[in-house]
């Protein structure tokens, strides 16, 4: 089956993250979103980190861009893993629409409204959550006519339902818990994922420790947020974006980050917890685990890649 992971959590800044991509390969995923940038860097960082990406899988066996879901079956029966780009807040847009196209034909197919705080578009999870802007509703329309699947990850409450109102296309939340079993803010409200799933979209659940659970990155508490959506929404509408980083982040700056942008990631969250994910080889995991609590085959089949690689034959 395919194996769609629809984020993963790395900060591009040097080829050494883009060599952990062999983790993935290794556990068989077809399918991988890179992130190229967020809010908490300048804009100009993404477009460095896109060229940076663009060249190493240029260069690199094993590994494919893909910008189609035709591609991606091209991609896998060739033993390659496709590859596409996302990007965590709008202000990677530098308050321009134009550079929404601009980030399409560089690879990027899927775009957050706004990284835990608020910007131009809309409000984050852990702010003072403005709503949908005028800028922000311009974006929608315009990821809608270049096809870019828009992505409420990280969003405030406000923002994510007045985008799915404004949307023509299905939308997701990539890498989202359920709030109802971890109360966190980076966790979503089940009205939230009731209503993606009214507009076809689908909820990626991620592997986080502090968003699973207290500290938890196990495979069963992993599925047990799948089970929850799967009878919240139903087997069409959840998938997985894990999130993951590899070890080699840890040391190599993402900690001075999280320590000198504590209003993205504030105390009251992030209470000095080791923040921790879990691996890639857990797909296999995660099947078995779906296998071991009578999921049907076509469930398990959906959730680890199906659904995923529908809204791309929809929206892309």
């Amino acid at each position: 089956m395919l194996i769609w992971d629809a984020h993963a959590g790395f900060e591009l800044k040097s080829v050494a993250e883009l060599e952990t991509l062999s983790a993935w390969k290794a556990a068989g995923v077809g399918f991988l979103s890179v992130n190229v940038g967020y809010d908490v860097v300048p804009w100009q960082n993404t477009v460095k980190a896109l060229s940076l990406a663009r060249d190493w899988l240029r260069e690199t066996d094993g590994y494919r861009l893909v910008e189609s879901v035709a591609e991606i079956d091209a991609a896998g029966a060739a033993g390659d893993m496709a590859v596409a780009f996302d990007i965590e807040g709008m202000n990677a847009l530098d308050g321009s629409v134009d550079m929404v196209r601009f980030y399409r034909d560089l690879g990027v197919r899927q775009m957050v409204f706004a990284y835990n705080l608020n910007n131009a578009a809309g409000g984050g999870c852990h702010d003072d959550d403005s709503g949908l802007t005028e800028f922000g509703r311009a974006v929608i329309v315009e990821m809608n006519e270049v096809g870019m699947v828009i992505d409420c990850s990280h969003c405030g409450y406000r923002t994510a339902m007045e985008a799915m109102e404004s949307s023509r296309d299905p939308m997701v939340f990539s890498h989202s818990n359920a709030r109802a079993l971890r109360d966190h803010e980076r966790n979503i409200r089940d009205d939230q994922a009731v209503r993606c799933a009214e507009i076809g979209g689908v909820v990626g659940v991620n592997g986080i420790n502090i968003f699973v659970g207290a500290d938890d990155t196990t495979t069963e508490s992993i599925v047990g947020h799948i089970d929850y959506y799967l009878n919240l929404v139903g087997a069409e509408h959840v998938g997985i974006g894990l999130d993951y980083f590899h070890p080699v982040d840890v040391g190599s700056g993402f900690e001075e980050t999280l320590a000198g942008n504590d209003r993205y990631w504030p105390k009251s969250q992030y209470p000095g917890v080791d923040v921790r994910c879990a691996a890639p080889s857990q797909f296999a995991e995660i099947a078995a685990e779906m296998r071991r609590r009578k999921h049907p085959e076509i469930t398990i089949e959906k959730v680890l890649g199906g659904n995923f690689r529908r809204i791309a034959g929809e929206v892309w």
